[in-house]
């Protein structure tokens, strides 16, 4: 009798430690974050970049009850702080948030890169920025992107386009366009979006595809004339601005910018992380803080981050083949 007692009870102590262990596994869950995350921008402070991260960050740090600390680490267009958040623990302590570069471009790039963009585990996009065609009002007379490509075909290499250096965004937009409208540029490269567009304004070079969120306040203050956008179709904010593709249909090139964890981050954490954001991005608040950047809000599930990063993938490689772009 005392054996068959000492049975049950044994039993009865194993069902409660299972019980207890099942009852504290979605608790674990529920309890991310319980300490501080870091969200690393391999950019610079100061630009679209930055304040896509920091804009959500302030919801998610109010949301979660903890520091949401950006941390800026640029360098060797956006590779030195992916591998940084690559090699980072996969807890949910440590985010990635980028544009195209070192999660999309760099690969077709770069011979050798100190981790694997397609390993990360998607969030979700943040925004989308379209890329734009501005010029020099002095030194380019044409007020339609029909007119632009006369005019570029009329005088071939002898329109200079200013980027933000060999491999840019702004770099890759120049060749997509001259590629699907048959016309050639010289390319200009500079160190970033400042410099250039401080040549464009003084007239050095002629024109640059460049990020709408940086040179609208130039074309606001006269200085600089927007021709198109670059994004599929034209935008809410900006309706009377056409878009590329009214042109060069299919035409697309934007600056989006994505939040990734590093690879083999659990999926409830992912998850979580994501339905945050999601909420972040419905707030007024916050997307009234997206117009000054010309931003528009994106979100969705992660899946939908990461088809949407294969398609760049494919898209910019495309574009660095058929134009023979390199970085040096």
């Amino acid at each position: 009798m005392s054996w068959r007692l000492a049975g049950h009870a044994m039993v009865g102590a194993v069902l409660g430690i299972l019980a207890a262990l099942a009852a504290t596994w979605p608790a674990c869950a529920q309890d991310y974050p319980t300490r501080s995350v870091r969200i690393v921008v391999p950019f610079p402070a100061g630009g679209t970049a930055d304040a896509m991260p920091r804009l959500v960050g302030d919801f998610l740090s109010r949301k979660w009850g903890h520091p949401v600390v950006i941390d800026n680490r640029p360098g060797a267009a956006g590779n030195i702080g992916a591998e940084a958040v690559f090699k980072a623990e996969p807890d949910g302590y440590t985010l990635l948030s980028a544009p195209p570069p070192p999660l999309v471009i760099n690969q077709n790039l770069y011979p050798r890169l100190g981790f694997d963009p397609a390993a990360f585990e998607p969030i979700t996009i943040i925004s989308r920025v379209p890329n734009s065609i501005v010029v020099n009002p002095k030194n380019i007379a044409a007020n339609t992107v029909s007119e632009l490509i006369d005019y570029a075909r009329a005088n071939p290499g002898k329109v200079t386009a200013a980027t933000q250096g060999n491999g840019t965004t702004s770099h890759l937009t120049a060749e997509l366009f001259a590629l699907m409208a048959k016309v050639k540029f010289q390319n200009v490269p500079y160190r970033g979006s400042a410099p250039a567009l401080t040549d464009l304004v003084g007239g050095t070079v002629d024109i640059m595809f460049d990020n709408l969120g940086v040179s609208l306040a130039l074309v606001k203050a006269g200085q600089l004339k927007l021709i198109a956008v670059a994004s599929a179709k034209r935008m809410t904010t900006l309706p009377a601005i056409p878009a590329i593709g009214d042109t060069l249909p299919g035409f697309e090139a934007v600056a989006w910018y994505a939040v990734v964890a590093p690879p083999k981050t659990p999926k409830r954490i992912v998850d979580q992380i994501n339905a945050d954001i999601n909420e972040a991005l419905r707030q007024p608040a916050l997307l009234s803080r997206f117009v000054e950047f010309s931003a528009e809000a994106v979100g969705g599930s992660p899946q939908e981050a990461a088809q949407y990063m294969r398609e760049e993938v494919d898209r910019w490689n495309s574009v660095i083949k058929a134009a023979g772009v390199k970085l040096d």
